[in-house]
């Protein structure tokens, strides 16, 4: 009997030291959320938002940079749990704060591991809240809340709009899906609201406003924030206690809520008073300040960052609730930030560009024997968007001859591969990143190597799935679509090629490859068939310093020279333009870059 006990001691501690792994999890926005939660692991970095499953690598990259991760891992917590017996507890009066604050031996204890092995991570956290702070102030000020109640911001994700837990739960103030969407935070394939710092901290000011309203005591409304209303109404039934410091004693809460609130005592105190506790020298970051205009169209993000006169990561920066390269096409008048003082010369200049230039579509002709299924694979895109876009009832209902727009985006090429949109693929000779819908048999096809032999230069067997972002090593058969003869580059016609197709393909315009051939582009190829791709597209896959740039709209000679540290008159020289030459969205441009710039 008594090693029987033992046993069950023994097993009882093990479950305890595991479920104190992870201290922070944000998994505000009600009993929902919690009860999505486990007691391990509270953030894990390879979790992405909802309706974001089929991210390429970079994408990914892009929502969870290593600041992001890092973010996360200090995120978890400490390794040992906090003292259970707070005994005595002082309020705390040497600063002003607008919460009723207690220093007890919990609280102390997360101020040891903020200002100890976490405190890097929370020198970080403090010089980024003053970029969100003042703003989130100033909308809980209007909600009529508490002012230090912002703090909760911290310990949900040190204020990092792109933090995601393994909940799921998203951005700043860590609201799951069907909270945000209570509180008006959209979410679907185009942007997240969530990620909005001014929407979310709206949102969060009305639901701790909801929260207070129903227990009329802050403790509890900031437990229910992290846990959900249910399990603190059934905690305060269980225990018969309204107090917090007594319903944390027993087991009516879930550890992660039992340390919420001194988790959140102790950031404040330190927040308060950072050099009090050794946080000297921060480099407070300013405070967000910008501009908002309303765009009655979608728009590419790189068009609006080239307008702004910054860079694309920038815009991103200023609107991380945007997921994809453009604003959403199926709003209108979406409004997005841009630098202060730029709103102006912005809609001047975004005025002069015309509506079907601002984003990148395309028109695709419904033939007898298309699918919506077999449109969006062969342009890359989803079915769903289609849809959406162009209002379809009856997806299975397809009328011939109706037009469908296509959200695409923007071709990357080797020069033009410094922005960071979603689906770019930047491929180095010898090597191809997968993209969504390829596999083996297509990227062979690509570059004229059987499968065989892609197989046998990348370790896979015939049957393998290829995940979007996997570097392939493309060698050895020195052959490709390309090929080299007495008149110059020339391409030998597929099964399943257009001009458009061709075009992509090999980085030039498709009425760059009607010239070349004397083709008009409604031509149809026949298998077969050779044409001439021009000395462009010979330098654009051969290795060297010339690379080729497909001109974007908006484009002018003086951006392309800034963008790539060129001469205007250099570019012109290279590829026989006179100074009044007017670039078309589609040219392409044989460019001579030195051997950094193409790394």
């Amino acid at each position: 009997m008594s090693r029987f006990l033992v046993g069950l001691l023994l097993l009882g501690l093990t479950g305890c030291a595991a479920g104190d792994r992870g201290f922070f999890r944000g998994s505000s926005g009600g009993e929902n959320g919690a009860a999505s939660n486990t007691e391990t692991g509270d953030f894990a970095g390879g979790d992405l938002l909802p309706g974001t499953e089929s991210l390429t690598g970079e994408e990914e990259a892009a929502l969870l940079d290593p600041v992001t991760l890092e973010d996360m891992e200090l995120l978890s917590g400490a390794d040992q749990a906090p003292p259970e017996d707070e005994g005595e507890t002082a309020v705390k009066d040497a600063v002003s704060f607008d919460l009723p604050v207690v220093d007890n031996a919990k609280v102390q204890y997360f101020v040891n591991y903020f200002t100890g092995s976490a405190r890097e991570g929370f020198r970080r956290w403090l010089e980024r809240s003053a970029r969100y702070l003042p703003m989130m102030r100033e909308v809980f000020a209007e909600e009529g809340l508490p002012l230090d109640l912002t703090y909760l911001a911290m310990i949900e994700s040190g204020f990092n709009n792109r933090a995601v837990s393994s909940a799921r739960a998203t951005g700043p103030w860590q609201f799951m899906e069907s909270t945000g969407r209570m509180y008006g935070l959209g979410n679907d394939y185009w942007h997240d609201e969530r990620r909005d710092p001014f929407k979310a901290t709206r949102a969060a000011a009305r639901h701790l406003g909801d929260l207070y309203r129903r227990y009329d005591d802050w403790y509890l409304a900031m437990a229910a924030y992290n846990a959900g209303a249910g399990k603190v109404d059934r905690a305060i039934r269980n225990s018969g206690s309204r107090d917090f410091w007594t319903i944390s004693h027993g087991r009516h809460l879930a550890k992660e809520t039992k340390h919420y609130l001194p988790k959140m005592m102790a950031a404040m105190l330190i927040a308060k008073e950072p050099e009090k506790y050794g946080f000297t020298d921060l480099n407070y970051q300013p405070a967000l300040e910008c501009d908002v205009v309303k765009l009655p169209s979608s728009t590419d993000l790189d068009i609006i960052a080239r307008l702004s006169g910054v860079s694309n990561k920038e815009i991103r920066d200023l609107n991380p609730e945007l997921s994809r390269w453009c604003t959403p096409p199926n709003l209108t008048d979406y409004p997005v930030r841009l630098p202060a003082g730029s709103a102006e010369s912005f809609q001047h200049k975004y005025a002069e560009i015309a509506p079907d230039r601002r984003a990148n579509f395309r028109r695709h002709r419904i033939k007898s024997g298309d699918t919506l299924s077999g449109v969006a694979h062969r342009y890359g895109i989803r079915t769903r968007d289609i849809i959406t876009l162009n209002k379809i009832r009856n997806p299975k209902a397809l009328k011939i001859g109706r037009d469908l727009i296509l959200p695409m985006q923007p071709g990357a090429t080797l020069a033009a591969a410094d922005f960071a949109t979603a689906d770019k693929v930047k491929n180095r000779p010898g090597s191809y990143k997968v993209r969504r819908g390829d596999n083996l048999w297509t990227i062979s096809r690509r570059f004229g190597i059987s499968t065989r032999q892609l197989c046998s230069q990348n370790g896979l067997r015939p049957s393998a799935i290829l995940q979007p972002g996997k570097v392939l090593r493309i060698a050895g058969s020195g052959k490709g679509p390309v090929a080299s003869s007495s008149q110059g580059a020339t391409y030998k016609v597929r099964n399943g090629d257009n001009l458009w197709v061709i075009s992509r393909r090999l980085g030039v315009s498709t009425r760059q490859l009607c010239a070349l051939n004397d083709l008009r582009p409604s031509t149809i190829l026949q298998p077969g068939q050779v044409l001439r791709v021009g000395g462009a597209a010979a330098s654009n896959n051969g290795a060297g310093k010339k690379v080729v740039y497909q001109v974007r709209h908006g484009d002018t000679l003086w951006d392309i020279g800034r963008r790539f540290d060129l001469k205007t008159r250099d570019i012109m020289d290279w590829n026989n333009l006179k100074s009044s030459h007017v670039l078309q969205p589609g040219d392409s441009l044989t460019l001579l870059l030195a051997n950094e710039q193409q790394s």
